[in-house]
């Protein structure tokens, strides 16, 4: 993927939490209230790119990204931070594929078949600082 996946001059730590903290908390702003909302959500850290993912099924997290992309994840494991990001939606086969196959979404396996996943996840892709 072009373009840096980090914001500028981001602390080492933050960095280094993003690519290593599952779960983060992120905020969105709502697709039809416009308001705040705040989520407990997985966060993969694949190949060098972020994805947050989940089995079929409508999200509200999802609806909300759509509307508006931007976003703020907030780490809480290896380090407390703040980062603010932007969220595209992921629709491309293969791309869908690298990420449901992956080591990293062993779990949404367990939960769904993994054709199906492919065709009906919801799935977001995370840039920071881009």
């Amino acid at each position: 993927m072009p373009g840096r996946r980090y914001r500028p001059g981001m602390d080492d730590r933050a960095r280094t939490a993003l690519e290593h903290d599952l779960t983060v908390d992120i905020t969105t702003t709502g697709a039809r209230s416009g308001a705040p909302r705040r989520l407990e959500i997985w966060m993969l850290h694949i190949d060098g790119r972020f994805f947050i993912t989940g089995t079929p099924g409508p999200r509200s997290w999802l609806a909300n990204l759509r509307a508006h992309p931007a976003l703020t994840v907030h780490l809480k494991q290896g380090v407390a931070a703040e980062v603010a990001g932007t969220a595209r939606e992921v629709t491309d086969e293969p791309t869908r594929r690298l990420v449901l196959t992956h080591a990293a979404a062993e779990w949404y396996r367990g939960q769904a078949p993994v054709e199906r996943l492919v065709a009906e996840a919801p799935m977001v892709e995370l840039t920071f600082g881009v």
